[in-house]
């Protein structure tokens, strides 16, 4: 965590003494000099020596600060470097006298984004020799995004207030603030494991690929899979490997057309969607999906190509990243998604959209076909602007209905709702509800 330090060039380290004097010590300086003059001009030995105390002292104090300042080493921890929006995370500034003098009164300032509070200062009296000093400040931020933390800068002043120096050190880290997410209830959508896998070939469910046919008896395993003949063969029990389902697989797909959302700030439409997004992702994940974040300009995280990630938490923290820096698309149209769905949809689809035409309608009943199960959280973004309640004869109903009749399960969406209480609704087993009850109202 400590950071290389090293000496400057003396005609830089005087020029650089010289100009951290103080008003005090320039003061100093120019007293000095100017009796160490009238002392040779006058003949006075003891106004000399006056004057070369006075001249002495402030660049006798900048020499102090200059070694003071390139034998101290700085760094920064950062717990946790992924915090949630509206979570606080503590910044953690550690300082080292690598010297063999104690250091003057030190001053830390931490450079940050005026969004995560303001910049964080301590007074630190002294340090001794080979000692430290551990100082720790809060940031939090409501919007999401990607915050560079430092680089850190101390200010060094000497007791006599003659001279200060500041140096800013080179290390910084980043604070990635990622949307909120729910906690969601386990349910059973329906065919949710219809056309699921990375391919039509089938894996062991108790060996694994390594295992061949047939295999050893393990304890616990059914006497019904005994395979008589390999056994006779082997001289031991020998049971038939057995298959299991291919490996679930997910999409959800995240609608950031600008176009169609309302709202702004932390209240939008668009930031519910994220954060329902961020909630469906890291739910499916848990529940052994292997889950991939697409939008509508074709981003898809991780990339079709890109392989495993890892755990569970490896895959949940590339994906919550992602969905950190996400921003609003100038595009009006679902297409480019639609071509990632068409090489490699299938599995369970769960789409947050935001308005819709009837052309994107469309588009996104086509896409139904291509999943083994299909939900949808429509978002009725006219209600993040209060223009309007939900009527009968609104347009929104027409469109819940149609996506229904194409397949999908509806779960839609107002101000102000819940993402647990309507993934809830898209148990299989719930029954259809009235538009006006579906959103929890």
């Amino acid at each position: 965590m400590p950071q290389a330090t090293k000496p400057p060039a003396s005609p830089t380290g005087l020029r650089t003494g010289l100009r951290g004097l103080t008003t005090r010590g320039r003061s100093f300086l120019a007293a000095g000099i100017t009796a160490t003059l009238c002392a040779y001009v006058l003949g006075q030995d003891a106004l000399l020596q006056v004057g070369v105390l006075l001249t002495a002292l402030p660049l006798a104090a900048a020499a102090l600060l200059l070694r003071t300042r390139y034998r101290v080493a700085g760094g920064r921890r950062l717990t946790p470097h992924r915090a949630a929006a509206g979570q606080e995370a503590r910044v953690h500034l550690r300082l080292d006298n690598v010297s063999r003098v104690p250091t003057g009164l030190l001053l830390l300032e931490d450079k940050v984004p005026y969004v995560l509070g303001p910049r964080p200062r301590f007074v630190l009296d002294r340090v001794e020799p080979r000692g430290f000093r551990e100082v720790s400040y809060r940031v939090r931020s409501d919007l999401r995004g990607r915050y560079p933390l430092g680089p850190l800068r101390l200010r060094v002043a000497d007791p006599f207030g003659m001279c200060e120096l500041t140096r800013a050190f080179t290390a910084s880290d980043v604070l990635t603030v990622v949307p909120q997410v729910q906690k969601l209830p386990g349910v059973r959508l329906a065919g949710e494991w219809a056309g699921h896998g990375d391919s039509h070939t089938r894996a062991l469910a108790l060996a694994g690929d390594d295992d061949v046919i047939p295999r050893e008896y393990r304890h616990g395993d059914d006497l019904r899979r005994v395979h008589w003949k390999s056994t006779a063969r082997y001289g031991e029990l020998m049971v038939r490997r057995e298959e299991q389902p291919l490996k679930a697989r997910a999409t959800v797909l995240l609608d950031t057309r600008e176009v169609g959302h309302r709202g702004s700030g932390p209240a939008s439409s668009f930031e519910w969607a994220v954060s329902c997004a961020a909630s469906v992702g890291v739910h499916l994940m848990e529940r052994g999906y292997q889950t991939q974040l697409l939008t509508d300009t074709g981003l898809a995280v991780p990339s079709p190509d890109g392989g495993g990630v890892g755990t569970v938490a490896e895959a949940a923290g590339l994906l919550l990243d992602a969905l950190a820096v996400v921003e609003y698309s100038d595009g009006g149209g679902l297409g480019r998604a639609e071509e990632v769905l068409r090489l490699g949809g299938e599995g369970l689809l769960v789409a947050v959209l935001g308005s819709l035409d009837d052309e994107q309608l469309a588009r996104i009943g086509r896409l139904r076909r291509r999943a083994g199960s299909a939900v949808a959280f429509l978002l009725d973004t006219a209600t993040w602007s209060g223009l309007r309640d939900v009527l009968p004869d609104d347009p929104a109903v027409r469109q819940v209905r149609q996506l229904r009749e194409s397949g999908w399960t509806v779960l839609p969406a107002k101000a102000g709702d819940s993402v647990p209480a309507l993934w809830r609704l898209a148990n299989r087993s719930a029954e259809a509800a009235p538009y006006r009850n579906e959103a929890g109202q």
